[in-house]
C-alpha cells in the first residue's frame, strides 16, 4: 500500500509540475521483463529509431523493493546498489553517477515520464531484445545495475577531458561539447596520435588552451557532464579527428585536407 501511494504520488507531482506536447505512440507492443508481461501504463513511442516507454513499470519489475519520489525537478529512484535520477527534457540519465546520452531528451507525456528503453535497461544493468514478429521488447535482469561513476571513470582522464572541452567550447551547447570531447577520444583510439588522454590534449601545436595555460581553468558542471558522457560513450562528431572555427580560421588545414563530418555550433568537424 504504501509502494501504491508513493507512485500515485510520484505521477500526480509529475502532472503538475510538468507540461509537454503529446507524442504518436506505438499501439499493440508488449513488454515483458523475466518473461512476464507488464502493465507499463503507457503505449512505447518511436523516435529517430528508439523506443521509448514509461520507466518506473520496468523499474519496479527489476527492482521491487525500488522507491522513487519527486525531487529537485526529477524522479530519483533508489533501490539496493541504485540511484536513478531522470530529468524531463535532459540529454541524459545518471545512474549511480554515471552520465548515459539520450541524444532526444527525456520526454515527457502527461504523468510519464519517458526515457529509451535500452538506456533505461543499460543503467539497470540489464538486457533488451526487439522481436518485430510479435511486436515484442524482452527485458531480462542482469547482473546487476550499472557500475558506479567513481569506479567507472578514469579520474585523470575526466579531469583532463573537462578542462579542455571547457577551454575550447565552453560557450557551446551539450552537443558541441560533447563534439570536442570525441576529437579527443578519437585521437586516443587513433595509430596517428598518442595513446592517451593526457598526451593528446598536451601534444605540441595540437591544442592551443594547452599552450596558453587557459586548459588549466576550472571547468563548469556542463563540461564535466560532457567529459563523463564522452567517456560513456556519447558521440555526436562521429569518428572527427579535428575541429575548427571557421570564422576564425576560415582556410585552415583540416578544411583543406580533411573529411568534412559536420558542423555544431561555432565548430567544423573533419575526419
Amino acid at each position: 500500500m504504501k509502494k501504491r501511494a508513493l507512485r500515485a504520488f510520484v505521477c500526480l507531482a509529475i502532472c503538475f509540475t510538468l507540461a509537454g506536447p503529446a507524442y504518436a505512440t506505438e499501439s499493440g507492443v508488449t513488454v515483458t521483463v523475466n518473461g512476464t508481461a507488464i502493465e507499463t501504463g503507457f503505449a512505447s513511442q518511436v523516435l529517430n529509431n528508439q523506443t521509448y516507454v514509461s520507466y518506473l513499470p520496468i523499474v519496479s519489475a527489476l527492482y521491487p523493493d525500488a522507491t522513487a519520489v519527486w525531487a529537485n525537478n526529477q524522479a530519483e529512484v533508489t533501490a539496493p546498489g541504485l540511484k536513478l535520477c531522470i530529468k524531463p527534457e535532459a540529454k541524459y540519465i545518471v545512474a549511480n553517477g554515471r552520465y548515459l546520452y539520450v541524444p532526444d531528451g527525456v520526454k515527457v507525456d502527461g504523468a510519464h515520464i519517458l526515457v529509451p528503453v535500452r538506456t533505461l535497461c543499460q543503467a539497470l544493468g540489464a538486457t533488451v531484445t526487439w522481436d518485430d514478429a510479435t511486436s515484442t521488447i524482452t527485458i531480462a535482469a542482469g547482473s546487476g545495475p550499472s557500475a558506479s561513476g567513481d569506479s567507472f571513470y578514469n579520474s585523470t582522464d575526466l579531469y583532463w577531458l573537462s578542462r579542455i572541452i571547457y577551454a575550447e567550447s565552453g560557450n557551446q551547447s551539450l552537443e558541441g561539447k560533447i563534439a570536442v570531447g570525441n576529437v579527443v577520444l578519437n585521437r586516443v583510439a587513433s595509430s596517428l596520435f598518442p595513446n592517451s588522454v593526457y598526451d593528446v590534449i598536451f601534444q605540441r601545436n595540437q591544442f592551443t588552451p594547452a599552450s596558453s595555460g587557459s586548459i588549466n581553468r576550472e571547468p563548469s558542471e556542463d563540461a564535466v557532464i560532457a567529459a563523463k558522457l564522452c567517456l560513456d560513450g556519447a558521440n555526436t562528431a562521429d569518428n572527427a579527428l579535428y575541429f575548427v572555427n571557421p570564422k576564425v580560421s576560415p582556410n585552415s588545414w583540416a578544411s583543406r585536407n580533411c573529411t568534412y563530418v559536420a558542423t555544431i555550433g561555432a565548430h567544423a568537424f573533419f575526419a
